[in-house]
């Protein structure tokens, strides 16, 4: 059994511009660095470079550092800045340095110029003064010497902390001397290693990753606040920021993992053929009965007995059986074929509920272009309603629901099954959790389905009092299902988890303006004119190029950014990703 959440041909774009009534996004002012506000935020492939100054310039400037230092400094601690400073604050800038192996001795300018030539102890051979490199740690070898030494490295995935040649050093090679002497003799190693240290503020950080988007779409995403949540890239794709798999709360990852896995091997397959066939005992293939004869062959031939599953021949037949046992009981495989039925219609109850609101869902997609012509055809009227917000935010309301009721049903299976729980809860505390929850459920499910049904409603055709009944309707239940939506996830934070491994599953917050989508990374600086600027690297493309990946998102023909569409917060399958 596939995953029934997949995206189709009808699958549609929205436009960024309007959030539902009451949240907007309030753009605050800024001057320097970057806008505070949004928790997540989009690393492209032009802003990588300048996220990761975002950060060096924090430390260089708390620390009075150059910026290979503060890089080496944020790469040995993952590039988690307030980690940094805390142990700048407990252990002090000595034991900080030492750690990361940062030295400051400064030896190269002072010393290369006492003598005219030095003996390289790698080598062994006396070099001019000016063929050879002393580090900052004070270590002095030939720049031939140490041009191989950095290639080793780079080949060795070691790019990001390089350490010098002497034994017992800890100090970082200089990443400016890596470059100058690797590009003089091998170009394309230095891009890689270029590309090792720029990408090591992804790779290496706990509070970036990389969208999970197929094919690949270039972007990383940045949360500042909390690993345990559920983003939207710019591309249109929608995942869970801790496993990176589609958006799945209000189960927990592990729970979607297995849920998922469960869906895609057909298991339960497996299980309906154990409860129905049984194997031949010469090929082994599974055979069904169609038939009252208790006899029964196998297309290779082999005939055998359905109630033992012997096979059939000169000791075991119908007029002279020998050794036969098909008439005594045996302890336990009654049990064992109960237990087989009970679990698969336990897991197709759930599952059927689960694709029901997916399916449903797919079918009230279809109505966005339906519902917006009777949306137009009602602003065209000379009418006293002229704000039809309300549908939209409805619509937002409905699909973001539905997502939440399917997921909560694979929730349900692990939480008051024995997969997961089996020894966490006595079967008191299991039923009362199982009503409580079933409960809130069922809740949702009544008002999620009223919703739907009004939304479907030719308001087109109403009467303006009509109309305004309908709009007071939707907005009434939308608030209520906002609300029953923030109490399932409290009941399943508190009630149902509560101590249960908490560890292990958690689940990712609910939020009444839906998953977060992340934000273009927008960095000025105030130049001497007084104007801003945004702050590039050199060769990186001209000023149209950067902070544009928004051109590279996907786009129904006809959709343009600024056409005030809403967000239905999708769930990541029904989002176009082209």
């Amino acid at each position: 059994m596939e995953n029934d959440y997949i995206s189709s041909d009808d699958d549609y774009q929205y436009s960024d511009q309007e959030s539902m009534d009451g949240f907007e996004n309030e753009e605050s002012d800024f001057k320097l660095v970057t806008v505070k506000g949004p928790t997540t935020q989009v690393i492209t492939n032009e802003s990588l470079l300048i996220a990761q100054k975002e950060d060096l310039r924090r430390v260089m400037d708390m620390l009075s550092v150059t910026e290979q230092h503060a890089r080496t400094l944020l790469i040995y601690h993952r590039w988690d800045v307030e980690k940094l400073f805390s142990v700048y604050v407990d252990r002090g800038k000595d034991f900080l340095f030492a750690e990361a192996g940062v030295s400051l001795d400064e030896h190269r300018a002072s010393e290369s110029s006492l003598s005219s030539s030095i003996m390289c102890d790698i080598c062994m051979e006396d070099v001019p003064s000016d063929e050879s490199t002393r580090m900052d740690c004070g270590h002095c070898f030939c720049n031939n010497c140490w041009t191989e030494h950095f290639i080793v490295k780079i080949n060795e995935g070691q790019s990001k902390r390089i350490r010098c040649m002497a034994h017992k050093c800890n100090a970082i090679c200089d990443e400016a001397v890596v470059r100058t002497l690797v590009s003089k003799k091998q170009p394309d190693m230095a891009e890689k290693f270029e590309r090792f240290l720029l990408e090591s503020y992804i790779e290496d950080n706990k509070r970036v990753k990389w969208c999970p988007s197929t094919p690949h779409c270039g972007n990383a995403i940045r949360t500042e606040d909390d690993q345990l949540c559920e983003v939207e890239c710019s591309c249109g794709l929608q995942f869970c920021f801790s496993c990176l798999s589609e958006a799945h709360s209000p189960c927990s990852c592990l729970m979607w993992e297995l849920w998922a896995k469960k869906c895609q091997d057909e298991s339960e397959t497996v299980n309906w053929m154990t409860v129905h066939t049984k194997p031949c005992p010469k090929c082994h293939k599974p055979v069904e009965k169609n038939g009252g004869c208790n006899l029964v062959s196998c297309i290779c031939g082999q005939a055998f007995c359905w109630l033992c599953g012997g096979g059939t021949g000169r000791e075991h037949t119908w007029t002279s059986i020998a050794n036969h046992s098909c008439g005594r009981y045996k302890e336990g495989q009654e049990k064992k074929s109960e237990r087989a039925k009970r679990d698969l219609y336990r897991y197709m109850h759930y599952h059927n509920r689960y694709k029901a609101h997916a399916d449903s869902f797919k079918l009230e997609s279809k109505l966005k272009e339906t519902i917006q012509g009777k949306v137009a055809i009602s602003e065209g009227k000379d009418s006293r309603v002229r704000d039809y917000s309300w549908v939209n935010n409805g619509l937002c309301r409905l699909f973001r629901s539905r997502r939440i009721l399917s997921y909560s049903y694979a929730f349900a299976f692990y939480m008051f099954g024995d997969e997961l729980f089996k020894d966490e809860m006595t079967d008191k505390e299991r039923e009362i959790k199982q009503h409580l929850f079933e409960d809130q459920q069922q809740q949702l499910e009544s008002n999620v389905e009223r919703l739907s049904k009004i939304l479907e409603e030719p308001f087109d055709q109403f009467t303006d009092d009509k109309v305004m009944e309908i709009r007071m309707q939707v907005i009434n239940i939308s608030v209520i299902i906002d609300n029953l939506c923030q109490k399932m996830y409290e009941c399943i934070e508190n009630d149902l988890l509560g101590s249960l491994q908490l560890g292990t599953h958690n689940i990712a917050p609910y939020k009444s303006k839906g998953i977060d989508r992340a934000s273009e990374l927008p960095v000025y600086w105030t130049n001497k004119a007084g104007g801003t600027e945004v702050d590039r690297p050199s060769g990186s493309g001209s000023s149209d190029e950067i902070g544009c990946s928004s051109r590279k998102r996907a786009r129904k023909e006809g959709v343009s950014a600024s056409a005030g569409l809403f967000d239905l917060n999708l769930p990541a399958e029904v989002v176009d990703r082209n």
